[in-house]
């Protein structure tokens, strides 16, 4: 759409609301052109107009010469994100100083049937499997997809702090995605290595973003319980106020 006649001072500053209302999850693109010219008509006076670029778009060239306008052109991206539903997180729950795998589901729902672009759905995490594997090098794809749709995905943590602490103790993959020809829903299989070396309770997002656009969040907690007794160390007493002493190594796993 065009807005004309907007009149604006010396040093003034021009606000332009943009609404972005998507219905699908696919990623939509427009500029926003804003085009100047004084308000008495007159061309800006300019020397050299005639070695002027005639392609350059940010400019309008008078016909006798100077310059009748001046253009502005910002390029938007509307990225659609599904709204985070109150679903209940999926938990990865670990003793410390051991390693845990654990499959996590995640569901994007309201695809269109046959269509690559992923409308807003629900959104779902659910824990499918607790059992140790091997993960897989190959993404599978399903015959439910025409094509091959390509999804990028992260954990966010809710300070950098946290993530510096957890990104060398969480490993996430991509195992499998499927895509229900009916419905339309895309389902995402991962597998999640948890190995914490002390006891914790952190929160995170898995943040999976389509490549033809939108963007779905699931929550995780990582959950790592109190590690075994490494060893019982048992002191036999000598004597009413007589000294008894027992020796043991530590053996440090660091420098």
């Amino acid at each position: 759409f065009y807005l004309t006649g907007i009149a604006l001072g010396p040093r003034g500053k021009l606000d332009i609301p943009v609404l972005f209302i998507p219905s699908t999850m696919k990623l939509h693109e427009a500029q926003v052109v804003i085009h100047v010219m004084r308000e008495n008509g007159e061309n800006w006076p300019y020397e050299d107009s005639a070695q002027l670029n005639k392609d350059l778009k940010s400019i309008t060239l008078a016909e006798n010469g100077g310059i009748q306008g001046i253009r502005w052109i910002y390029p938007v991206h509307g990225i659609p994100e599904a709204p985070q539903q109150k679903s209940v997180s999926a938990v990865i729950r670990c003793r410390a100083r051991h390693r845990f795998q654990q499959r996590v589901e995640v569901l994007l729902t309201g695809i269109v049937p046959g269509a690559m672009a992923v409308p807003a759905g629900r959104n779902a995490a659910q824990v499918v499997r607790n059992k140790p594997g091997n993960i897989q090098d190959e993404v599978q794809v399903t015959s439910g997809f025409s094509k091959k749709v390509e999804f990028l995905y992260e954990l966010q943590y809710q300070s950098d702090k946290i993530k510096s602490q957890l990104d060398a103790l969480v490993g996430i993959h991509l195992m499998k995605k499927e895509q229900d020809p009916e419905s339309g829903s895309v389902t995402l299989i991962f597998n999640i290595v948890f190995a914490p070396n002390k006891p914790m309770r952190n929160a995170a997002t898995l943040v999976v973003q389509c490549a033809t656009g939108g963007i779905w969040k699931f929550p995780l907690l990582f959950i790592a319980t109190e590690p075994e007794v490494d060893d019982v160390i048992n002191i036999e007493a000598a004597g009413l106020n007589k000294e008894s002493v027992v020796g043991f190594r530590l053996t440090s796993q660091r420098r």
